[in-house]
């Protein structure tokens, strides 16, 4: 058991991530904030979804918003991508907010973290969600590399055949010498 996980007494593949937001004003007409994803606070006990955000910063412009949690797993076929993620500097959780669904509900929700950046790449394409990397911290960092030595295989690259584009001289295909007249 690594450091973390026996620290936090989380699952070798689960753990759960407190989700810090940025409410940045905005000089603009149609829009009063932005939201951004700032931040992370592993290993913190689980938030109801329905709890009050706590506000944890604020300045000329901005707050920082505790705005819930959500939980960061691990699954074994997504090796590839963690490996990818943690080869970079810095490596990241990436964080996806989702819009309310209500009227009375905050503006945002927390939806998703993962560290698989083609997992985040495919929720940026709908428009509406906001995805955005954290910094990951060392001691995820080093979760992740522990599950990505346990559990990665390499797969093998195999070159697909081209099919071939229908050749009737090659099939015996006759044909009716009557049309060619």
């Amino acid at each position: 058991m690594n450091e973390l996980s026996a620290s936090y007494m989380v699952p070798e593949n689960k753990l759960t991530l407190g989700i810090i937001v940025e409410q940045r004003m905005l000089d603009n007409p149609w829009q009063d904030f932005a939201w951004l994803p700032v931040g992370i606070l592993p290993g913190i006990e689980p938030i109801e979804p329905n709890a009050s955000w706590k506000l944890l910063g604020e300045g000329k412009g901005w707050k920082h918003f505790l705005i819930g949690s959500l939980e960061l797993e691990l699954f074994k076929g997504e090796t590839e991508g963690y490996r990818y993620n943690v080869s970079n500097d810095p490596a990241y959780v990436y964080v996806v907010l989702s819009p309310a669904e209500e009227i009375d509900d905050p503006e945002i929700r927390p939806f998703l973290a993962t560290v698989c950046p083609y997992e985040a790449e495919s929720y940026g394409e709908n428009g509406e969600d906001i995805v955005e990397g954290v910094v990951m911290p060392d001691e995820i960092n080093s979760w992740v590399s522990s599950f990505i030595e346990k559990y990665h295989v390499d797969q093998p690259f195999k070159k697909r055949k081209q099919k071939r584009a229908y050749d009737p001289r090659k099939t015996g295909f006759i044909r009716n010498q009557s049309t060619l007249k």
